[in-house]
């Protein structure tokens, strides 16, 4: 059984004291592949060096990651441009939208954000979208630069089953994470609506650990929680949720 942890930020310092250990517990349980997204220009040499310690498990994206988008996000995504045009990355990641923590650099986001999206279909890249509280300007941004080079994933989603119809309808696979097991989630109500082709496994570590683990740091090896759920929700077993989800990663990732 091959797993794929499609949105995972092992570089993060939560794991600076445990970290070949934590990837170690997610390959012993089948995680094989772990696709880690870009923040800023600060994490990128963690991502290289992580990148040197796994070769054949970890892929790399690079993009500027929205609450991060700030006065300087020129400069940031100079940054993003230089490594996007120097190497290989599997997507442009993670991009979109935060209206959560701050509403007054909204413009600079969604400049960000489009401009990402335009190297992504240069690069003949997927995009991997961050969206909190802002469905409905994410999808404006989708809506403007729709085509057929448009394509990726939804990372994290949280939204009602409209929305998730909507992304789909924007060449999108939904990343679903913990949040599924969560009581008050709401997403495992009507999933099983989206057919498992749209489909992929996340869970965004070091946050948003799957019941029984929430609340306490978020490790790739709880990916299996994750797959356990879907596999409930779709009545298949876990073997072939993860023969799906892990096709799903490689048609969007190309590998």
């Amino acid at each position: 059984m091959i797993l794929t942890d499609t949105h995972t930020h092992l570089y993060a310092d939560q794991f600076n004291e445990d970290r070949v250990e934590v990837v170690q517990r997610a390959l012993d349980l089948g995680v094989k592949r772990f696709f880690i997204p870009a923040i800023d220009s600060e994490t990128t040499q963690s991502m290289f060096e992580l990148e040197k310690q796994f070769p054949e498990n970890i892929f790399l994206m690079m993009g500027l990651h929205p609450t991060h988008v700030k006065e300087n996000f020129k400069e940031e995504l100079a940054h993003v441009k230089k490594w996007l045009d120097k190497r290989n990355f599997y997507a442009v990641g993670e991009i979109g939208i935060d209206l959560y923590w701050d509403k007054t650099l909204l413009k600079q986001q969604q400049e960000a954000f489009k401009t990402q999206i335009n190297w992504a279909k240069e690069k003949n890249l997927p995009i991997v979208i961050h969206c909190r509280d802002a469905f409905d300007e994410v999808f404006e941004v989708l809506e403007e630069m729709k085509d057929a080079k448009l394509f990726g994933i939804f990372h994290c989603f949280t939204g009602n089953l409209e929305q998730a119809k909507k992304a789909i309808s924007y060449n999108m696979k939904l990343g679903i994470g913990g949040v599924v097991t969560f009581k008050n989630g709401k997403i495992d109500q009507f999933l099983n609506e989206i057919p498992l082709k749209n489909i992929v496994l996340e869970t965004d570590a070091p946050y948003l650990a799957p019941a029984p683990y929430r609340g306490k740091r978020n490790e790739s090896s709880y990916l299996l929680k994750v797959a356990e759920k879907l596999a409930t929700i779709y009545n298949i077993s876990v073997e072939e949720l993860a023969k799906i989800t892990t096709q799903n990663s490689k048609d969007v990732f190309g590998v």
